[in-house]
């Protein structure tokens, strides 16, 4: 996805929108010529790009290439235009609410960008017919005028490959046909997966973000929203028009060579061994509690805070206009009630005395333990429910421990 984020990035951003303009001024005057045979010399394709370095890339990039032999017009039109300069981006695009924009670039300028990261980049030539390149152009024309050219982005459902591809396929003459087989059964969670395997701090940011719908088996087309699935599924389609049917792609290369290794990312220590570590410090804290009888309530202070102050970020997401992380039971654990009972709990526990919430804490992480059934977690977290657990009822044991040595002195 391309990226906007200079310090002078308002001032890229209007050379962007004003070369987009002139590019798409000599389009449209192409494409309002009514003689399909105009578009005999013109080319388009599917570019595919690999993934580099940079996290927003992680899941490679798809544009269109329109080029006329003929006149030497060589362009590409890029719906990954965005600018992190813009106001409060982070919150807006955890929620749903980022706009992207549509960008057209010389074909030497997309490409020295890709070749800088040492990328691959793939074309593939559509095979069209003229009156389908023309139907194209036009729409790409129409998308380019100011009212059209920013949309409402969606990580899964409306994004720069997802654009690339309506704007190929509902301009068709015909019917295309997918004739590859493709797995049912992956969710939106594994292909997420795929593409963050070397990033797992990414990818366990994104897992506790994502609910119970991210982990729902994904059609053909909700699968294309990454682009090296609409580049396979593009490879063998066929356009079924007047009995007659053809390919979808005339021919496929590549148009630059790298392919970038994503070395992953520099911190050592991964989800799992930050949990492991404090499952052992709740062992080491449960342990020195028992054999002193003395309750250790600043760890309790730490954990209502963590746990609250995360779960308010679940219930956040719960408005979030993206659909798979609505529904996240990951909130039974990291629950937003928590930073309620801070203060009588830990009053409660330095002064050996029980609180109920501690009862239902430990159903809270009993249902989330369940829940595993219905969703996908972020890798460590049912580590994390072990150590409340643990935690939970070690507290218990203490309490009746000391209460039955009280009754004892007495």
């Amino acid at each position: 996805m391309k990226t906007f984020s200079t310090p002078s990035a308002h001032r890229i951003w209007l050379m962007s929108f004003i070369s987009t303009m002139l590019l798409f001024t000599s389009i449209k005057c192409l494409a309002d010529d009514n003689q399909d045979s105009q578009f005999r010399n013109m080319e388009i394709s599917l570019l595919t790009c690999s993934p580099h370095d940079e996290i927003y890339s992680l899941y490679g990039h798809t544009a269109i290439r329109c080029c006329d032999s003929i006149t030497g017009q060589d362009i590409v039109i890029n719906y990954g235009v965005f600018s992190f300069d813009q106001p409060y981006f982070i919150p807006r695009f955890i929620f749903g609410l980022t706009d992207y924009c549509m960008g057209a670039y010389t074909m030497n300028q997309f490409l020295a960008e890709y070749s800088y990261y040492n990328c691959s980049v793939t074309q593939q030539v559509l095979n069209l017919t003229e009156s389908e390149k023309k139907a194209i152009m036009q729409a790409l024309a129409i998308n380019a005028l100011p009212e059209n050219v920013t949309y409402r982005y969606n990580f899964f459902h409306d994004n720069c490959t997802t654009r690339a591809r309506d704007m190929i396929t509902d301009h068709l003459g015909g019917k295309i046909d997918y004739n590859n087989d493709i797995d049912e059964n992956i969710t939106f969670r594994d292909m997420v997966h795929a593409c963050t395997s070397n990033y797992p701090w990414n990818q366990f940011g994104i897992d506790l973000l994502l609910g119970m719908n991210a982990d729902k088996p994904t059609t053909r087309s909700q699968q294309q929203f990454l682009p090296s699935n609409l580049m396979r599924d593009f490879l063998k389609a066929t356009i079924l028009s007047d009995n007659k049917e053809r390919p979808l792609v005339k021919h496929t290369f590549d148009v630059l060579q790298g392919g970038i290794q994503v070395e992953g990312e520099g911190f050592p220590i991964s989800p799992t061994a930050c949990f492991i570590i404090l499952l052992t410090i709740t062992l080491i804290i449960i342990a020195v509690e028992q054999k002193t009888l003395k309750m250790q309530w600043g760890y309790d202070l730490v954990m209502l805070l963590v746990c609250g102050l995360s779960g308010l970020v679940l219930t956040l997401m719960i408005f979030s206009h993206h659909p798979t992380v609505s529904l996240n039971l990951q909130i039974l654990l990291l629950n937003p009630l928590h930073l309620f009972f801070v203060f009588p709990l830990c009053r409660n526990s330095h002064k050996g005395k029980d609180h109920w919430w501690w009862k239902a804490w430990f159903i809270l992480c009993i249902l989330f333990v369940l829940g595993v059934f219905f969703q996908k977690y972020a890798e460590g977290m049912l580590i994390l429910a072990l150590s409340l657990l643990l935690r939970i009822i070690s507290h218990n044991i203490l309490l009746r421990r000391k209460s039955k040595r009280l009754q004892k002195s007495r």
